[in-house]
């Protein structure tokens, strides 16, 4: 059975969203895998703290499926160090997130909405997986500055991977990666519509008054957030049956290292079909 660390920073829906689909799989009989304990970067006594609810029904869900939680707030944790010099402040937050997980059994961690840079030794010693909502060959950053990326150089397709989590920030080798065209079918009107704006307005004076509600924009990322919860699972499922395991941070099958990710595509349209 594949020991699984979750670390995720507990947001929202999505957060919920991503272990409860592995849970799901996992009740099934369908994943032969056992959440060792989730991680959380918060405890949910900051302040200010305006995803407090959020965070509560996300620890709720952990102990109602009798996972141990463990925590450790980034804000309680060394201000002073904080104020004046955060990489030495990331270096000492991961000597304790690493003190405090190194009891409980993990073949592998899966990044899922973690929204802390993890820090290098804990990317030497974990093998752990990142998801970034992109192409393995796409632009970097957050799930926003993709998608505004995407916009300006007027893709085509779009994607999610998940990636070996390495010091360099979403530079790791890339694991496994599925995609969905943004031409074509419903997309069409919607890039009229985006060009028709870029003719009196520029792209980021539309991004600041439209933000995450510009229809070109919501249809995209809609389409590939529920892409991600297949994609985590599926990515699992090749460590969990054997298929796949990392050897000094590169991807092996079997005695064989991969050059290149696996285009799980195929299975996540198929799981998104039922």
């Amino acid at each position: 059975m594949l020991k699984i660390g979750w670390f995720s920073s507990g947001r929202g829906p999505g957060s919920r969203d991503l272990l409860r689909a592995v849970m799901e799989e996992r009740g099934r009989g369908s994943l032969d895998v056992e959440i060792s304990f989730v991680f959380c970067n918060w405890d949910n006594t900051e302040e200010p703290n305006p995803r407090k609810e959020q965070r509560r029904l996300f620890f709720d869900m952990v102990e109602g499926y009798g996972i141990p939680l463990i925590t450790l707030s980034w804000k309680g944790f060394r201000p002073d160090l904080w104020d004046s010099d955060q990489r030495a402040w990331r270096d000492e937050y991961g000597t304790e997130l690493r003190r405090l997980t190194s009891a409980q059994d993990m073949d592998l961690g899966i990044l899922a909405g973690y929204m802390l840079w993890m820090d290098d030794e804990t990317c030497r010693r974990y093998d752990m997986l990142n998801l970034h909502p992109a192409l393995p060959d796409g632009p970097k950053g957050t799930w926003q500055e993709v998608i505004w990326k995407l916009i300006e150089e007027r893709a085509d397709r779009q994607g999610a991977m998940m990636h070996i989590c390495t010091p360099e920030w979403d530079r790791g080798e890339p694991l496994t990666y599925c995609s969905f065209p943004i031409r074509g079918g419903g997309y069409d009107i919607l890039w009229a519509g985006m060009e028709e704006k870029l003719r009196t307005r520029g792209l980021n004076e539309i991004a600041a008054e439209e933000g995450t509600e510009e229809p070109l924009f919501r249809r995209i990322r809609e389409d590939g957030s529920r892409r991600e919860l297949p994609l985590i699972v599926e990515t699992i499922r090749e460590f969990a049956e054997g298929k796949a395991r990392i050897k000094g941070k590169r991807l092996y099958r079997g005695d064989l290292a991969v050059d290149g990710p696996r285009d799980l595509s195929a299975q996540v349209d198929a799981a998104l079909r039922g």
